[in-house]
């Protein structure tokens, strides 16, 4: 691994005087550990912004780690150990993605429908994008000349646009834009030449201005007070658990899109949206509990579904919600009970 020859400020700056770089060194798991405790969440927040799903991040930042504690010997402290740890985790997620097909959504695959398709089959042949459980990661920029803000950065419509990125494109923008690092570090970091690194932000600013709002979702969540969006999320949950489909659409904007992976059929604008919503969640599918959450630093809801009339609610979707001012704009359900342990929610609710 290359070491950055520019040293950055960042949470750790370890130096060679640093009992626990030595005792890592040394082999002690223990120092090594405690190294890179406070950085692990924002590195696999990077993990997942490369390769589009939390569990593929697992992966990565478990390897990532691997590496960098068997390749330890070669830092030697001119850089932060922040630095070094992004450098060996882009690396990790680069070999990462060459193996990987990149994540979707259902609307990069095709046209939207115009009606309810009834009995859609999950699509398990696309590597579909996954929520992420955004706890714990900080809300301001990562660094003083980053661009955006750390949920910014996981927002689904800036990681949906990453994916159609190829690998390096994808990690000079965030090395860049995301984490404030210098073309001439990143080319460090990667093994090429600062041009090149220039030439690649270029392209990748074009693809993903074209593919994102303008205003972000932390833009539009700033402009909505505390109590607004806790009561539009508590609409949403009430007007399904009540089948209510005018309550429902109450909420949503004209040409609102609800998209449902792995399922590949998906819908927009309002007579559509209500088509599939009567006649799929609102009728078709039995009763609804919901758990408020956050996902991709957006509101988000944890749906549980019975279909007997008796018993416990099952873990159903992740539904992350795309604000537009104080409407829904977009729905995106992540199905799946497998999500919601993502998030550290119970498999059922009562």
């Amino acid at each position: 691994m290359t070491e950055i020859s520019a040293p950055r400020a960042g949470p750790v700056a370890a130096s060679a005087e640093d009992p626990d770089l030595a005792g890592a060194r040394d082999g002690d798991d223990a120092a090594f550990a405690r190294l890179v405790q406070p950085l692990r969440r924002e590195l696999h927040a990077h993990c997942y912004r490369m390769l589009g799903s939390p569990h593929d991040a697992d992966d990565a930042l478990q390897d990532a780690l691997l590496r960098a504690w068997r390749g330890l010997a070669r830092f030697e402290g001119r850089s932060s150990l922040r630095s070094w740890l992004y450098s060996v985790a882009t690396r990790t997620c680069l070999d990462a993605a060459e193996h990987r097909r990149r994540r979707a959504l259902p609307v990069d695959l095709g046209p939207s429908s115009p009606r309810a398709v009834i009995g859609d089959a999950p699509v398990n042949d696309v590597a579909w994008l996954g929520p992420y459980p955004d706890a714990g990661l900080a809300d301001g920029p990562a660094g003083p000349n980053a661009r955006y803000e750390q949920r910014e950065a996981v927002e689904l419509a800036f990681v949906a646009a990453l994916q159609h990125l190829p690998g390096n494109q994808r990690a000079a923008l965030l090395l860049f834009e995301v984490l404030g690092y210098s073309a001439a570090e990143i080319a460090t970091m990667m093994d090429t030449s600062t041009a090149s690194v220039n030439s690649a932000l270029q392209r990748a600013r074009r693809i993903v201005a074209d593919k994102i709002p303008a205003a972000t979702q932390q833009r539009t969540l700033r402009e909505i007070d505390d109590a607004r969006l806790r009561k539009i999320v508590a609409g949403y949950s009430a007007a399904l658990e009540r089948g209510d489909a005018e309550a429902l659409v109450a909420l949503l904007t004209e040409d609102v899109t609800w998209s449902m992976p792995p399922l590949a059929h998906w819908y927009r604008g309002l007579d559509a949206v209500t088509d599939f919503a009567v006649r799929v969640p609102l009728t078709g599918c039995g009763s609804w509990r919901h758990l408020p959450t956050s996902a991709n630093g957006q509101p988000a809801v944890a749906s549980y579904r019975r279909t007997d009339g008796a018993g416990p609610y099952a873990g159903w979707s992740i539904n992350v919600l795309t604000l537009r001012g104080e409407r829904i704009a977009e729905i995106t359900s992540f199905l799946g009970a497998e999500h919601l342990a993502l998030f550290g929610l119970p498999g059922s609710v009562p």
